[in-house]
C-alpha cells in the first residue's frame, strides 16, 4: 500500500514544534488533485483537527477528517485519513470520496495505525529528507492564515 519506511530515532527527548506541520504522500497529493482539493482545504481541515474540531479518532494517531466539495457541504464530499499529533503535524495518507465508499476496511485500519507509529515517530528532519525525496509534499499555511 505504502513504500516501506523506518524512522530511526525514539522519541526520548525529542522536542515538538510549536507550529503545526502539514504534509501529504504522493499517493495522497494524486487524490487530492483528481477530488479538486486545495491545499488551503487541506491546512484548514488539519488546523481544525489541531482546534480538537475531529470527524473520527480512529485511534493510533490515526483520524478521519472530511472535507467539503465545492459547493456541495461536507456530507458528500471527501474522506481523508490523516496521521496527527496535536501541535505538532498532520500526514495526509489516503482520501476517498464518500459516493464511491463507506469507510476503510479493519485490516486498512490496522495498517493506519502502523505506519502513523512510524511516522509520528520521525524527527522533523527526517520528515525533511522524505520531502527532499519526494515522498511527502509539504502543505504550506495559506497567506494570512494566523499561526496555530
Amino acid at each position: 500500500m505504502y513504500p516501506t519506511t523506518q524512522c530511526y530515532t525514539s522519541g526520548v527527548g525529542k522536542s515538538f514544534s510549536k507550529t503545526l506541520l502539514v504534509y501529504k504522500s504522493k499517493p495522497f497529493a494524486r487524490f487530492a488533485r483528481k477530488a479538486h482539493i486545495s491545499d488551503a482545504d487541506l491546512w484548514n481541515a488539519a488546523r481544525l483537527a489541531n482546534q480538537g474540531v475531529i470527524d473520527a479518532d480512529l485511534g493510533g494517531g490515526v483520524i478521519k477528517q472530511r472535507i467539503a466539495r465545492a459547493r456541495e457541504g461536507k456530507s458528500g464530499g471527501s474522506r481523508t485519513i490523516i496521521f496527527f499529533r496535536k501541535n505538532d503535524r498532520a500526514v495526509y495518507v489516503h482520501g476517498f470520496e464518500k459516493k464511491d465508499r463507506a469507510n476503510i476496511r479493519p485490516d486498512e485500519l490496522v495498517a493506519f495505525r502502523k505506519f502513523a507509529e512510524v511516522y509520528l515517530g520521525c524527527t522533523n528532519a527526517e520528515l525533511a529528507q522524505r520531502v527532499e525525496d519526494g515522498a511527502l509534499f509539504k502543505v504550506e499555511k495559506p497567506e494570512g492564515e494566523h499561526a496555530e
